[in-house]
């Protein structure tokens, strides 16, 4: 499986060992955020306790907070003892802190860049990588401007087979189609295509990867992936916790911005591709973009009737009561934002006619889970018709967060005298075969940034591929101001019209 070897956890020991990542120097705009201390840096250490970081590597973090090198290593160390639970990670991180650096400034001034010019040659002289990785970990407001600032001070200029120059820009990349295709014409004019890395965290978590592998090397399911024996597909992500402080944030975005175009998208994509020509970057993007191409783009009627809406209200969540999405700090008293959304997508292909996608994401709901279902259509029932329950559809499961494995669920006879069917599980979790640690997800994704492997990152056409197929929804939701929010109680499983939406077509979700 040496086609398989990129997809593996950093420092699986099941695993042939990797080499560590190209040498560079890592620039986090933004770095004082909650991005970094929560989920960047842990990764970071991560890979540096496997050994997959290069001796010389560094960081150069900038944000407006008034820090120095001295104070913001002091508080970084306070995050690394806070976030960092492994402790080969946490002693790795405890050094790393010695190699950050830190500038402070506003984004909008070309001055930081011309300090962080001189802060890189610095560095370069003291035995740096002249290799820089720009990490856009700034609010999306500010990736413009970023990206100019730099190429103004001539940061974005790489020699090739000398030195490189790329550029990492976190979601959500755009506010709406336009957004995105003018935000990529910006940076396309600014730098080639194989300098961006546009991430999606998603597409880092072991499971997503492994999707690739189970659907392409096992050939008990592969001939049955299609039309005629798959009856439906959900993807769901639902989280309990609600906005948190990131209501200014969440008022501009909703749920359908914040979550659809990227994750949920790039999760129908991996599901419903074609099998690529081969495991390049190249290759496997092209079959998720097909796949991407054949979705259905509603009309504004069929929007009325395959997509839902909803917003939180008060509740209980562990027995705790949480206020209302109106309620949270920064977020308008009369918001209509939506905090749930879930669609119904049809792709028109041979594979997928006709099978529903179902798509649902939502917060401050009953269970904090992220998982694929396929549904397989039911054999004939007559031989069963008599028993007192109904045979029940085969479901495999791809369990992404918070434990990641596969299920099979099928029916079995319960033992005894009479022919009764149950349902069992045949189950498996990383943890229990690989050994398998839990990750923040940004590992394998900044190890391949490192390395200028675009497998798990999006290209221009994707996201704009991505923003269409919501964009309908997008226009039509902006211009009907919902009447009903808040549409469900938090700690729900979300608002009844989502049930509806499957309970129409004889359907239920699973979960």
């Amino acid at each position: 499986m040496d086609q398989y070897d990129n997809l593996s956890a950093p420092g699986d020991p099941s695993q042939p060992k990797r080499k560590p990542a190209s040498p560079c120097i890592l620039v986090i705009f933004g770095i004082a955020g909650d991005l970094t201390k929560r989920l960047l840096f842990p990764a970071l250490c991560n890979l540096g306790s496997a050994g997959l970081l290069d001796e010389t590597f560094c960081i150069v973090g900038i944000a407006i907070e008034p820090y120095t090198d001295k104070s913001f290593r002091k508080q970084l160390i306070k995050d690394v003892k806070e976030f960092i639970t492994d402790p080969k990670a946490k002693k790795f991180g405890l050094s790393l802190v010695n190699r950050v650096h830190y500038i402070s400034g506003d984004f909008s001034n070309q001055k930081v860049y011309t300090m962080l010019k001189k802060k890189l040659v610095k560095l370069e002289t003291m035995g740096g990588s002249k290799n820089c990785l720009f990490y856009f970990a700034a609010p999306p407001e500010f990736m413009a401007a970023i990206a100019i600032g730099l190429s103004k001070a001539s940061l974005l200029t790489q020699k090739e087979n000398s030195y490189f120059r790329r550029i990492v820009v976190e979601k959500p990349f755009g506010h709406d189609l336009v957004s995105a295709k003018a935000l990529n014409t910006l940076l396309l004019s600014l730098v080639d295509e194989e300098q961006i890395f546009r991430i999606d965290h998603f597409l880092g978590k072991e499971t997503v990867q492994n999707l690739l592998a189970f659907r392409f090397s096992n050939g008990l399911f592969e001939p049955i992936w299609n039309r005629l024996y798959i009856d439906n597909v959900q993807i769901t992500v639902a989280e309990t916790l609600g906005v948190e402080l990131r209501g200014n944030y969440y008022e501009h975005a909703g749920a359908l911005r914040d979550m659809v175009p990227n994750h949920l998208v790039q999760m129908l994509s991996l599901i419903a591709m074609e099998p690529p020509l081969s495991f390049s970057a190249a290759s496997i993007q092209e079959e998720k973009l097909k796949a991407l191409r054949a979705v259905q783009i509603m009309t504004p009627e069929q929007v009325l009737s395959r997509a839902v809406r909803g917003q939180y209200g008060p509740g209980q969540i562990d027995g705790i009561e949480v206020p209302g999405y109106r309620s949270e700090k920064h977020v308008a008293p009369d918001s209509s934002t939506e905090t749930y959304a879930a669609l119904k997508l049809f792709l028109d292909n041979w594979r997928w006619l006709n099978v529903p996608f179902y798509l649902r994401t939502g917060k401050r709901l009953a269970t904090h889970q992220s998982e694929i279902v396929v549904q397989f259509k039911s054999g004939p029932s007559t031989l069963f018709d008599g028993l007192e329950h109904k045979i029940q559809p085969n479901l495999l499961r791809v369990f992404i967060q918070p434990e990641e494995g596969i299920s099979l669920h099928f029916n079995a006879k319960i033992p005894g005298p009479a022919l009764q069917l149950g349902q069992v599980d045949m189950k498996f979790k990383y943890s229990d075969y690989f050994g398998f640690k839990p990750q923040t997800g940004y590992e394998t994704i900044l190890y391949d940034c490192m390395n200028g492997d675009h497998l798990l990152f999006s290209p221009a056409d994707m996201e704009e591929t991505g923003w269409a197929i919501v964009q309908p929804i997008l226009d039509l939701w902006s211009a009907l101001v919902p009447r009903d929010f808040p549409n469900y109680i938090a700690g729900s499983c979300g608002p009844q019209e989502a049930d509806v939406l499957l309970l129409n077509d004889g359907k239920k979700w699973i979960l």
